[in-house]
């Protein structure tokens, strides 16, 4: 038998990316509902990346490219694999050698 509690534990050990039990973006304690329609999410995903390139403007900011890259790997193969091997990477690099 499992406890609630270990659920819950779990949950809150997700720090970013899509829930898929949910169907929210997660990052950190911030659970952001996406729609459950492919082609929107598609287009949010494209949206945010643009605007993330115009980040120079004083509205945009370039933290719009990962979350657009997340939210685009829930549908996209490509972006999800590309999200993948960052991830691999990321925790390669910031794990201590030995």
């Amino acid at each position: 038998m499992t406890d609630g509690k270990d659920n819950n534990r779990n949950r809150r050990e997700k720090h970013f990316g899509i829930d898929h039990t949910t169907g929210k973006l997660v990052l950190g304690s911030l659970h952001i509902p996406l729609p459950r329609s492919r082609i929107a999410r598609v287009f949010i995903g494209v949206l945010l990346i643009v605007c993330g390139i115009l980040g120079f403007l004083p509205v945009l900011g370039f933290w719009m490219l990962p979350l657009g890259f997340i939210v685009l790997s829930h549908d996209l193969p490509i972006a999800r694999r590309c999200r993948r091997r960052f991830s691999i990477w990321w925790h390669r690099r910031r794990k201590p050698a030995g």
